[in-house]
């Protein structure tokens, strides 16, 4: 059987959402849900409880750590992890996953597909050891091994990206990291707050993973670019405003015969 844990914060809605698809569509390949859950106000708890899921609260959260306590938690081989806003559609989903786990036993993750570019990573066969970023785990929908855990735990000293720095670690042990054909939905809206704290650990993941060096040049480069943009799709957005408007109007005045 499968584990799946969802990591969430104050997301009640999208959580009950997500767990009563997993109770109602997947009962017959999972046997665990927990709940990781970061010092929720809302009514998180209430709805775990409401579909039979593990309730766990993590009160100092960084993301190689609570990815930790996810496997730490779970009774089964085989993990999945989503986020609250996240959720499997196919409906094939796990057992596609348990498949590939059967059938190779150095296995220690698998990448399912939610966006256009991990599916043509897919299709055209780019692995993992090739494009470790677009290829490798990304901690909402993807499954990994306990017992590859076990010997390689997540580093829990990075500000993010804890998945794509295990995927090169597990790579380098000599594991592989395959892609799966489960499909899932990622849906979430970002507060410019949450905007902004994404971007901070954006940059220092990708220093600190991808090597990419931030330099002044390209500090001022992005920062005029990004003027540059904001202005130019501030007047774009306004002549669309205006063009609405004035059709509209006509159309007021020129109402086609109705079927």
């Amino acid at each position: 059987m499968i584990s799946v844990v969802i990591r969430s914060k104050n997301q009640a809605t999208a959580l009950a959402f997500s767990l009563k698809n997993l109770t109602e569509r997947y009962s017959a390949d999972i046997d665990e849900i927990i709940v990781l859950d970061n010092l929720s106000t809302d009514t998180s708890e209430a709805v775990a409880k409401q579909y039979g899921a593990k309730f766990i609260t993590i009160k100092n959260f960084s993301f190689g750590g609570s990815a930790n306590r996810c496997a730490k938690e779970s009774s089964n081989e085989i993990i999945v992890i989503f986020s609250a806003h996240s959720y499997p559609v196919s409906h094939d989903f796990f057992k596609l996953i348990k498949k590939k786990f059967q059938e190779n036993q150095n296995l220690a993750g698998l990448r399912c597909l939610h966006a256009s570019n991990d599916y043509k990573n897919f299709i055209n066969k780019v692995s993992a050891k090739v494009d470790p970023n677009k290829s490798g785990l990304i901690f909402s929908g993807s499954a990994f091994s306990k017992k590859v855990w076990e010997k390689h735990a997540f580093k829990e000293d990075v500000p993010t990206f804890e998945d794509k720095e295990w995927t090169k670690r597990v790579l380098k042990a000599g594991y592989d990291i395959e892609f799966v054909e489960s499909i899932f939905s990622y849906e979430i809206k970002r507060t410019r707050k949450q905007l902004f704290f994404r971007f901070k650990n954006d940059v220092l993941g990708n220093y600190q993973i991808w090597h990419e060096d931030i330099t002044i040049l390209k500090a001022i480069k992005g920062f005029l670019m990004s003027l540059v943009n904001l202005i130019k799709y501030f007047f774009i957005d306004l002549k669309y405003v205006f063009l609405r408007f004035i059709y509209l109007v006509k159309f007021i005045f020129n109402k086609p015969k109705k079927f």
